[in-house]
């Protein structure tokens, strides 16, 4: 949801739609990428704001995800455009599997 809230405020998107999302890495931090690469894809192509995310790893250590995202596409008179993210990197990436928690540096 991070990713998202670079993008713009959560508080007016409103998850009324629902999109499938897959990704697969060849590790976690990879899979990681991978995952918010087809997350920015996803509203570079079709303008579509994130508001809820819910996932399913597949193996272990999970190196592939089937997620359902809700949300809605991007309305200029709702929602203010704070950041464009063009890229998740692996630059100082952290995937703490105990956790569930990442750190990811994005190019904006």
């Amino acid at each position: 949801m991070g990713l998202f809230a670079l993008m713009t405020d959560l508080r007016r998107v409103r998850p009324i739609e629902e999109r499938a999302v897959q990704a697969s890495g060849p590790d976690p931090p990879g899979l990681v990428v991978a995952f918010l690469t087809q997350l920015i894809a996803l509203q570079e192509a079709e303008n579509f704001l994130v508001r809820d995310i819910r996932c399913r790893p597949v193996g272990s250590p999970p190196t592939a995800l089937l997620a359902q995202v809700r949300g809605e596409p991007f309305d200029p008179a709702r929602h203010s455009r704070h950041f464009e993210v063009k890229a998740a990197t692996f630059h100082e990436l952290m995937v703490d599997l105990d956790t569930h928690r990442a750190r990811v540096i994005v190019d904006i």
